[in-house]
């Protein structure tokens, strides 16, 4: 099997604004102001519905059944042999045309218990384009607390409670399960998470979804709320979570390494991206890979049984993978 080349895969009417800074990235015509998010090699749905954000390959078929049909063509052998044809993967661009509601996001124990669900959804982010982002406790918060002040939508006490951050382009933010978070206006970055859409709103008031209905995913947020970290983060703890990715090799903290991982790759003349289940971003330059020549913006699929690949030219690969079997 060969590297596919992906179009762009945006859900449409999303509850926050954003978009434009995707089209930019990825040579794309239209300005959607609520199309942002870009979900790649996506075996995921949007949560509720049954088909929304799935990727559609060349021959119609979509990515997730395409996998199921011939998971070790895709994944390969050894990673079938743990977790069977789940890909354990989602990639996506986001563009915050506004800043994001303070959120989290429950762990694996939590997901499985109480929804019935294969992950929970730990996720990380490669900056592409800098602002600010805000991440972890400044102090412990009871419990009793943390429901007060969702219970009466305190979005600007919510929002201060957590380390506000300045992030440039190169950077990397480690969003551990229950890590409250919010994403500055203006950033466009490049997220792996588990494959899951689940998120426990804290706040919705400026924003085109009815949080207090679905932003306990349906458990009530009595329940939702206990899958949050109310622990506070030190300025120590804070700075494993966000740093500078190194110019080259793998870019996340190793914790994230057992849900996913991200490698950095300078192309200037030739080089060779591993054999392994992939999604390649081209985030600079130009650079040939497998006979395609490939620009800035360019999102390519790659199976297992595709082997390792060569690439040429001048540029810069982002290279997303499951976890290591």
């Amino acid at each position: 099997m060969n590297p596919i080349l992906l179009p762009s895969n945006r859900p449409a009417e999303r509850f926050y604004r954003g978009g434009a800074r995707i089209s930019a990235f990825r040579g794309e015509h239209g300005d959607a102001p609520r199309e942002p998010e870009d979900w790649i090699g996506s075996t995921t749905t949007v949560h509720g519905d049954p088909e929304l954000g799935l990727t559609t390959l060349p021959d119609g078929r979509v990515l997730r059944d395409a996998v199921e049909q011939d998971p070790a063509t895709w994944l390969g052998g050894d990673h079938v042999a743990r977790w069977g044809a789940d890909t354990r993967l989602l990639v996506k661009l986001l563009d915050a045309g506004q800043r994001l509601p303070v959120h989290a996001h429950p762990h694996d124990d939590f997901a499985a218990t109480h929804l019935g669900r294969a992950h929970g959804k730990a996720e990380a982010w490669y900056i592409l384009q800098g602002g600010t982002v805000h991440v972890g406790l400044r102090q412990d918060l009871e419990a009793a607390d943390l429901a007060a002040l969702v219970e009466r939508q305190d979005a600007t006490t919510l929002l201060g409670l957590l380390h506000e951050v300045e992030v440039a382009a190169g950077d990397v933010v480690w969003v551990p399960p229950g890590e409250l978070h919010a994403i500055g206006a203006g950033v466009l970055l490049l997220e792996l998470q588990q494959p899951e859409d689940l998120s426990i709103l804290l706040e919705w008031g400026d924003f085109a979804i009815d949080g207090a209905a679905v932003g306990h995913l349906g458990l009530g947020f009595a329940l939702a709320l206990a899958a949050v970290n109310r622990a506070a983060r030190s300025r120590e703890e804070l700075g494993m979570l966000v740093g500078r990715a190194p110019e080259s090799g793998s870019v996340f903290p190793a914790a994230a390494d057992e849900y996913f991982r991200l490698e950095r790759i300078p192309v200037d003349g030739s080089t060779v991206i591993g054999r392994g289940f992939a999604i390649v971003i081209m985030s600079d330059g130009e650079v040939t890979i497998d006979g395609r020549r490939l620009r800035a913006g360019s999102s390519l699929l790659v199976p297992d049984a595709a082997g390792a690949l060569d690439a040429t030219g001048a540029g810069e690969l982002l290279v997303a993978r499951p976890p290591a079997p």
